[in-house]
């Protein structure tokens, strides 16, 4: 992501080599147009505040890309671990240090992956395909969804775009994505359809239970867990990692 108009400047060595280079603008709209098991190079040279804000975004929507700042000399002196990136490379880096780099990177995200006992995204579905959220459970098969065993009431779009969200506890959705993914690749309306969709489900959940759809300004929107249930996932989450990294010696 640059906002260069020539990007083959930001990181020249980056030219030579062989990999496969996506060009993308650095706004936050380029964060659901990254394929996927990409590393995301950010040109942080001439502006910083932006390229934090973006890594910030990436982290607030959940995605897992690993990100790269390629930066000036200068750059490194601001840069910290709040940024989340994965590893910074000065932008006149040359061909043997850029793809050592990114071969490091690559070696690290297929390492964590791989990992045994690593918590899933999905939601926890059991055999039946039911999906159980403190008092909510959506039926995935039956395509129904219910309220301490009353039943919502949902159009399908709407029990689609709920169970989407369910599956992904905590995770943070664009509107492009929500868009992309609950209505497909043919679909020609706009985002608002996705604040409209939101705004009826949270009315049909009702006072009390409106928030488990959570609004993430200039973002998106999430699932939010009933904070029992997230304390009790982040716990054994915990627990799982713990118990999945080696003693030291």
């Amino acid at each position: 992501m640059t906002f260069s108009t020539d990007p083959t400047t930001v990181l020249p060595s980056l030219t030579l080599l062989s990999h496969r280079v996506r060009v993308l603008p650095m706004d936050a709209s380029s964060l659901v147009r990254m394929p996927e098991n990409t590393i995301l190079l950010l040109d942080a040279r001439d502006d910083l505040a932006s390229a934090k804000t973006l890594c910030r975004l990436l982290h607030a929507s959940g995605l897992s890309t690993p990100i790269v700042l390629i930066l000036t000399e200068g750059g490194f002196t601001v840069v910290n671990g709040e940024w989340g990136v994965s590893d910074v490379i000065v932008n006149t880096a040359s061909p043997a240090e850029v793809e050592g780099r990114l071969r490091l990177v690559t070696e690290r995200v297929t390492t964590y992956s791989v990992m045994p006992n690593a918590p899933a995204n999905s939601g926890p579905e059991d055999e039946d395909g039911l999906i159980r959220s403190g008092d909510l459970v959506v039926d995935t098969n039956g395509y129904t969804a219910n309220l301490r065993g009353v039943p919502i009431d949902l159009a399908y779009k709407e029990f689609e775009l709920l169970k989407y969200l369910v599956q992904h506890p905590g995770r943070v959705f664009t509107r492009a994505q929500l868009l992309q993914e609950v209505w497909g690749y043919d679909y020609y309306g706009g985002t608002r359809t996705v604040d409209v969709h939101v705004r009826r489900l949270r009315a049909k959940l009702g006072g009390e239970y409106e928030h488990l759809i959570g609004t993430v300004r200039n973002v998106g929107y999430r699932f939010d867990p009933p904070e029992e249930e997230s304390a009790n996932n982040t716990a054994r989450e915990t627990a799982e990692m713990g118990s999945s990294t080696p003693a030291e010696e």
